[in-house]
């Protein structure tokens, strides 16, 4: 792994003195947010964690090297270039081999999380069943990649462009727990209720590293979603999110935007019919559960 890994000066030190960890994806920087907004929230994010005594390590693949941790230049990089790959377990050996730049979604920060030894990891959404799976079988890799790596992802539930149920069946048969903390019911990312209920409720961050902690001394490996609604003030109504969805979604299917291409485009016109609260309480929900993962890291360690 040395060949391959890159440890930024300050993770290399954390890991040294076994300092809480929180591993960040970097998608959210080249593709989830518009610049300048997508570096200031990175930026944000690591103060956070920071300040709450836990060290960020924001993962991202640069020049074929994995970085654990990067630098000022790096987020601009990953905030403005247009040459970076969205990547994931499948785009991975690609990425490195080629020698390119790459932004980890979910499933390829998971992977990079475990590399390293971190076991926590704070993102705004994981990904999930998309609608109309049934006939494009459109199903993104991060549910997979839940059921074999062993890191605790803290988020604001699936994103709400998903088809919510499917998301929480499939995990369910892959045996991924999905935590709510301190809420009964799956948070929709920018809402903070759905009409599904969690596995479990739990309401300390204590209660969590107990649950971590036990499952994967049981050797049952893979990783579990702790569930985080994003703040009350920031939340959008369940009801007027997702008629926005729904014609975000028609538009999608009219302009024939298919695979990788989809969330981006939705993001994008959520972003733009919800006059910018879409994208407000995204940088929210991603800062909330940045607070919540340094606290468990701290827990865990």
């Amino acid at each position: 792994m040395n060949d391959f890994l890159v440890f930024s000066e300050e993770v290399a030190q954390a890991k040294a003195e076994k300092k809480p960890i929180v591993a960040l994806e970097s998608t959210i920087i080249s593709h989830g947010m518009p610049y300048p907004e997508n570096v200031q929230t990175a930026k944000d994010v690591e103060r956070i964690i920071r300040d709450r005594g836990a060290v960020p390590a924001t993962i991202a693949i640069i020049d074929g090297k994995i970085k654990i941790g990067l630098t000022d230049d790096e987020l601009e990089l990953l905030g403005t270039s247009r040459d970076v790959e969205k990547v994931s377990r499948r785009d991975l050996p690609y990425v490195v081999a080629m020698k390119k730049h790459g932004a980890t979604t979910v499933a390829g920060t998971m992977i990079c999380a475990q590399m390293a030894g971190i076991r926590v990891f704070a993102t705004g959404g994981i990904g999930g069943v998309h609608r109309g799976a049934e006939q494009t079988m459109d199903i993104s890799a991060d549910l997979q990649e839940l059921s074999r790596t062993n890191v605790a992802v803290v988020c604001a539930g699936a994103k709400s462009i998903l088809d919510l149920g499917l998301t929480l069946e499939y995990l369910e048969t892959h045996g991924v727990p999905v935590i709510g903390y301190q809420t009964d019911v799956l948070p929709a990312f920018y809402s903070r209720t759905s009409p599904f209920r969690v596995d479990y409720r739990l309401d300390s961050v204590e209660e969590i590293a107990q649950f971590l902690e036990t499952k994967w001394k049981l050797g049952l490996n893979g990783g579990v979603v702790i569930a985080n609604p994003v703040p009350k003030e920031d939340e959008l109504e369940e009801s007027y999110i997702t008629a926005i969805i729904e014609q975000a979604l028609n538009e999608a299917e009219k302009q024939h935007i298919t695979g990788k291409a989809v969330t981006p485009f939705l993001l994008d016109r959520v972003k733009t019919l919800t006059g910018g609260k879409s994208l407000q309480a995204n940088i929210a929900l991603v800062k909330n559960n940045a607070a919540l993962a340094a606290d468990l890291a701290r827990e865990l360690s």
